[in-house]
């Protein structure tokens, strides 16, 4: 039989949004991978070439389908899966056809979805041999970071991923819904919504732990606000004086009573906020142990100066899509069953020249 290292890795994208289009443009470049089939929500898209769909600026000579059946026939190797939240009847009808599943909808461990949906995933994957993998900048690839920079320590006691940034650019992105930007102060059952939706945070706990061969036998949720101090002019977003233009949320993770693991988010749409926080504008990781060791990540255009609005919009899409996509070899060579970073060699990019 035919080994994906004798020919290039068959491969579906399965939607064509804006994550997926960063995806599908990054596999196109590849000649390690192939690109065979397209799934698409929508009827209308169905039949339309994958170039045409995800603004890729040539035909690709893929059509999209928007019939599961279809894909499944195609017999890829793998499906990257993108779109905002996953279908979990979809993803267990590809896993247990065979086929690998690396996705960026939200879904690191499977806990964010309950353990009925974990369950029935884990044993779609084990009947079919196929992986599923999640991940993107973070929860995911900061993740991994964290536990390559624990490699010097003798142990330790815990570790934190900190992600801090003003996402007002973005404000208006369909992933934001669920924030609640917008909302009066002290609105009942806001912070009820926010662990709603930044759930994979717990599942980013999870993996951390599971990165330093411990497990957590409690995951919490701490939900804090701050308030914009004046009417905000944000694309695709209403926030007015006094309601809510801060996160900030913490997803923390323990064993025994011990807290060994923390992913903690603060995002604003202002810098105009009651009260005042400090924002990093990147990524902070803090492992406490013997010895410790902090991180600062900064994730930078290639070159701003020349950048447009919509090319420096099109980053945060990029650096969600591509630790799914050079993931692709170790997720295919992984076991069965849901994986994470843990069950992976540590992942990397390619030289421009061997693209």
């Amino acid at each position: 039989m035919e080994t994906t290292s004798e020919r290039p890795i068959r491969v579906v994208q399965w939607t064509t949004g804006n994550v997926a289009r960063q995806a599908l443009a990054a596999v196109v470049e590849r000649p390690d991978l192939e690109l065979v089939g397209v799934y698409a929500h929508s009827k209308e898209k169905a039949g339309r070439d994958a170039g045409e769909l995800a603004g890729y600026g040539r035909p690709l000579g893929v059509r999209a389908t928007d019939d599961i059946e279809e894909i499944i026939a195609l017999a890829p190797d793998c499906v990257l899966y993108m779109p905002l939240h996953p279908d979990v009847e979809h993803l267990a009808r590809l896993l247990r056809a065979g086929i690998n599943v690396l996705t960026t909808a939200s879904f690191i461990t499977g806990r964010a979805y309950g353990e009925a949906a974990r369950s029935a995933l884990e044993e779609a994957a084990l009947a079919g041999g196929a992986s599923l993998f999640g991940s993107g900048v973070n929860p995911g690839y900061a993740d991994q970071l964290a536990a390559v920079a624990s490699g010097v320590c003798r142990h330790v006691d815990h570790v934190k991923v900190f992600e801090s940034f003003d996402i007002g650019m973005w404000a208006g992105d369909a992933n934001q819904d669920g924030l609640g930007w917008g909302r009066p102060a002290g609105d009942a059952g806001h912070a009820e919504d926010v662990a709603e939706a930044t759930a994979p945070f717990g599942d980013a706990v999870e993996a951390l732990a599971e990165l330093l061969d411990t497990t957590v036998d409690d995951v919490r949720c701490e939900v804090g606000f701050a308030h914009a101090t004046k009417d905000l002019d944000l694309p695709g977003r209403s926030v007015k004086a006094g309601t809510v233009a801060g996160l900030d949320v913490r997803w923390i993770g323990s064993s025994g009573g011990v807290d060994v693991a923390e992913a903690h988010v603060r995002w604003t749409v202002t810098a105009d906020l009651d009260p005042a926080w400090e924002i990093a504008m990147a990524y902070l990781i803090e492992i406490r142990g013997h010895p410790q060791v902090n991180l600062r990540v900064e994730v930078l255009p290639q070159d701003m100066a020349s950048m447009s609005l919509e090319d420096m919009l099109a980053i945060g899409s990029l650096i969600t899509a591509m630790p799914v996509v050079n993931a692709i070899p170790a997720v295919i060579a992984a076991r069965p069953g849901i994986v994470t970073y843990a069950d992976l060699p540590t992942q990397s990019s390619v030289h421009a020249v061997r693209r």
